[in-house]
């Protein structure tokens, strides 16, 4: 299986994050991507090769222009407002809930809050370089993937599936998975199947589909009504518009073990098999395991061997996206059981 990776990801090295009320130490930080891509390369998968140059056309086709320039050129307003050069956290505080307006203010503090829709996600002095490299990193897979690869796979960081057309959030800034499907569909993809199976939903993977009828979008996540993003996910979410009946939401309860969660996995992937895509991509987070810091699924290390064997079963060309996990000292081992499940499932379907 073919690796893109791109060293650049540790540009983006945040050291705290908000959660459940105050700053806490960061847990999307560098040694997430450091070790599955020691264990990927360890684990003789296959060649390993860098991103070619983002293709700032292609990312805005699912995310807005000025969203995209507000990104690029945050830690230059940083400094041009005279703030401190050293900080590497910095933090939006207010933002344009019901009843205000959602416009583009002078202010950098505006601005944070009009491009972010939550306190959690840090940025810093190379944030940029390092979500564009991740965003890089997808597009060069999916277009491997369009010129005849049977798979590769995206190891990206910063993740990406919570990143909405016009905002940030959970970590993630540019939307890897999207830009990922977009390209396959550039490539000549007539239809293009996402599944997420990270244990939180994949909002902005849904909101910038949520419309089309060319990109069947599924998610595998803990129930909205008791985790992040709780404003997205739920099971009544069915698309609108053109892309009404190709959205399909599968929340599950705290505590999932896998037979159940393996029974909900084999719905989906008959759901997407009824789609017919020319092509799928697969939000893999691993944040399902069950000693994740911030997650409350049950999954043990051999259950993402059978994850990948079942995904594996896939009929179509696949991109795997790399997105969260946090557990830093089993996720290598989760990585590489999910990646050679899926050549094991690939290779005997």
């Amino acid at each position: 299986m073919l690796t893109v990776f791109s060293p650049d990801h540790i540009r983006h090295d945040p050291h705290v994050e908000m959660a459940d009320g105050k700053l806490v130490p960061a847990v999307e930080i560098p040694r997430r991507a450091e070790m599955v891509h020691f264990a990927v390369l360890e684990a003789e998968l296959g060649e390993i090769i860098a991103p070619d140059p983002l293709d700032r056309a292609l990312v805005e086709q699912v995310h807005d222009a000025s969203y995209v320039q507000f990104l690029e050129s945050f830690w230059q307003r940083w400094l041009d407002a005279g703030r401190d050069p050293n900080v590497d956290d910095t933090f939006p505080f207010v933002w344009p809930t019901p009843g205000l307006r959602k416009v583009e203010t002078r202010h950098l503090d505006g601005l944070m809050g009009r491009y972010s829709f939550d306190a959690g996600t840090p940025m810093g002095s190379g944030t940029w370089q390092a979500v564009s490299a991740s965003a890089a990193t997808a597009q060069t897979a999916a277009i491997k993937v369009s010129e005849g690869l049977p798979h590769a796979f995206a190891l990206c960081r910063p993740p990406g599936h919570h990143a909405m057309p016009d905002a940030y959030g959970g970590y993630c800034f540019l939307n890897n998975a999207a830009i990922a499907a977009q390209a396959l569909r550039n490539g000549g993809a007539e239809t293009v199947a996402v599944l997420d199976v990270d244990y939180h939903h994949g909002n902005g993977t849904q909101a910038i589909f949520y419309n089309r009828s060319d990109v069947f979008f599924a998610s595998i996540h803990a129930d909205p009504m008791d985790e992040y993003p709780y404003f997205l996910g739920h099971a009544d979410e069915i698309g609108a518009g053109d892309g009404e009946g190709f959205n399909l939401n599968l929340p599950l309860p705290i505590g999932t073990l896998w037979p159940d969660y393996a029974n909900v996995l084999s719905h989906v992937l008959a759901q997407i098999e009824a789609f017919k895509p020319d092509a799928m991509v697969i939000s893999l987070g691993l944040d399902t395991f069950e000693r994740d810091p911030i997650s409350q699924f049950a999954l043990k290390n051999d259950d993402f061997k059978t994850l990948g064997a079942a995904l594996g079963g896939a009929t179509v060309p696949t991109v795997i996206v790399f997105e969260g996990g946090y557990a830093v000292d089993d996720l290598a081992v989760n990585a590489v059981n999910t990646l050679t499940g899926f050549l094991d499932g690939h290779t005997t379907r």
